[in-house]
């Protein structure tokens, strides 16, 4: 018998709790016959301790082969009951850890090297290749183990929430993730509190939960699982940080526009071709009735009329195709604010013709027809529309001799403050810091920012109490909302909350918003 226990160590390290009986050759192959040693087994569904035994049969397993042969194990296995009244599964099969799992025919081990045998030869070259290996499979055996495994029956003690996107901004699913394994387990066919609330109750056991901050989460986790701990997401506070900031920088663009045209001297009629001109943009009301401006018009007024008649933001989003994000942006934003960012959003193709037509114009050629043959022959590419507005605006005399500071968007503005001041230029800080000057609620937004950044970057996360209250107290509106729905440890508005070491999740590094991103 010792003998057997010294060759049960070498040829299967990993089975916890096995003892092998016997070790023969039949055939060329290695049959292994063993038992599990536990006398007590707890319910996967309800944890409950049974020692009482229901009935035993026989598997077989294969193993990892010794000296070129297969290995074969044949396993007695217990099924006990499971004497608790309330629990819906009467009896339950024993496992051995680290050899068995439910419904297999072969170690977690053999299943991985024929997972990785299908996924580097495929399906008939890996049956061949498995055969010269000694651990042979089939090609449907070997394509089978490339499909989603079991998900397990209970939940893992840390579990990740969090939603993807089937199809950006129409249809979107829940991803659930083993966080301290950093293992998927799951894909929910929607974000709903109900689709979550009924996972959830079909697999209990979770003791800590990672999810952001939506409230469809937040609803089904109060309702499912109300003794697990809710864990705030750093890297979603991060992007709900940055979504205020960008936010305060929109509602404040008028400040930047004052700022840099108040910069600018305002000079006499030029009675000489300047070295540069650049036109100011033309006010709104002066705007053509553009493709992009109609469409922004029309659905803004709809929005807004469907929200007036109750509809949901939910509803909404699902009538016109947006995500929920985006409905909320039309209803919170002035109409101005919208078309503006969307014509700020990218250059346009006549930025680098603009000399070249201001020279031409103060030469005495003000027909746009031919001022748009002649940059087309040097390789403009936009349309003619564009170059008759730009005239236009020279003609109104809207054009400044000196051009006005370049304004900074939101989203570049929001990127600058969220990143370290030591991983920006010099040329970035310059520019930031004349924003900030040019605006005291950008200023004082950027300053909580920074500060929230750096505590949740240092996780410190019970020094966020202190912070909260400033926010709320000196902060511009949308870093005020972000403040108020944040309880951080403390403050006692949700006790489950208030362990400082699960505040802030650290496996997951805080993503800063780069310049280009929504």
């Amino acid at each position: 018998m010792g003998d057997l226990s010294a060759l049960k160590d070498v040829l299967f390290p990993n089975a916890v709790g096995m003892v092998l009986d016997r070790l023969s050759e039949v055939g060329g192959v290695i049959v292994a016959e063993a038992r599990s040693a536990v006398t007590e087994l707890r319910c996967p569904d309800c944890a409950t301790a049974s020692r009482r035994v229901h009935s035993r049969y026989g598997r077989r397993l294969a193993e990892y082969p010794v000296g070129g042969r297969r290995v074969v194990v044949k396993l007695e296995v217990r099924r006990f009951f499971c004497d608790a009244a309330g629990c819906g599964r009467r009896t339950f099969v024993e496992q051995v850890q680290g050899l068995t799992t439910r419904y297999a025919r072969a170690s977690p081990g053999v299943k991985r090297l024929w997972r990785s045998v299908a996924l580097t030869a495929g399906g008939r070259p890996g049956m061949r290749l498995c055969r010269s290996l000694a651990v042979p499979a089939g090609r449907a055996r070997l394509l089978g183990q490339l499909h989603a495994p079991d998900v397990p029956t209970r939940s893992p003690r840390v579990l990740g929430v969090d939603d993807f996107a089937f199809r950006r901004s129409r249809t979107y699913g829940t991803i659930l993730l083993d966080v301290e394994t950093a293992t998927p387990i799951d894909l929910l066919s929607d974000r709903t509190s109900e689709t979550l609330a009924a996972w959830l109750t079909a697999h209990p056991g979770a003791e800590i939960i990672c999810r952001d901050r939506d409230s469809g989460y937040s609803r089904a986790i109060k309702e499912a699982a109300p003794d697990a701990t809710e864990v705030a997401d750093r890297w979603h506070m991060h992007q709900n940080l940055s979504a205020a900031v960008e936010k305060t920088c929109h509602q404040h663009r008028s400040c930047l526009h004052k700022y840099a045209l108040d910069d600018v001297d305002a000079p006499a009629p030029p009675t000489a071709p300047p070295a540069a001109l650049l036109p100011l943009t033309p006010p709104l009301d002066n705007i053509p009735a553009t493709p992009l401006m109609q469409r922004v018009t029309e659905r803004h007024a709809e929005i807004h009329r469907l929200r007036e008649a109750t509809w949901t933001i939910s509803a909404i989003a699902r009538r016109f195709g947006l995500d929920r994000k985006t409905v909320r942006r039309y209803l919170t934003t002035d109409l101005e604010v919208l078309i503006a960012s969307a014509r700020d959003r990218r250059p346009r193709q006549l930025d680098s013709c603009r000399p070249y037509l201001q020279q031409r114009f103060v030469d005495g050629c003000t027909n746009a027809a031919q001022l748009y043959r002649e940059i087309h022959e040097h390789g403009y590419r936009g349309n003619h529309q564009a170059v008759r507005l730009y005239i236009r605006t020279l003609r109104g005399g809207t054009a400044a001799a000196e051009p006005p500071r370049p304004i900074p968007t939101p989203c570049r503005i929001t990127s600058w403050t969220m990143r370290p001041r030591d991983g920006l230029s010099r040329e970035e800080q310059d520019q930031l810091d004349e924003v900030r000057i040019a605006c005291p609620d950008i200023a004082t937004a950027c300053d909580l920012a920074r500060v929230f950044a750096g505590r949740v970057r240092d996780r410190r996360g019970h020094l966020l109490a202190d912070w909260v209250r400033e926010a709320e107290t000196n902060g511009p509106g949308p870093v005020r909302g972000f403040a108020v729905r944040l309880p951080p440890p403390g403050l006692g508005r949700r006790p489950r909350r208030h362990d400082a070491r699960l505040q802030l999740r650290s496996r997951r590094r805080a993503r800063q918003p780069s310049g280009s991103g929504r």
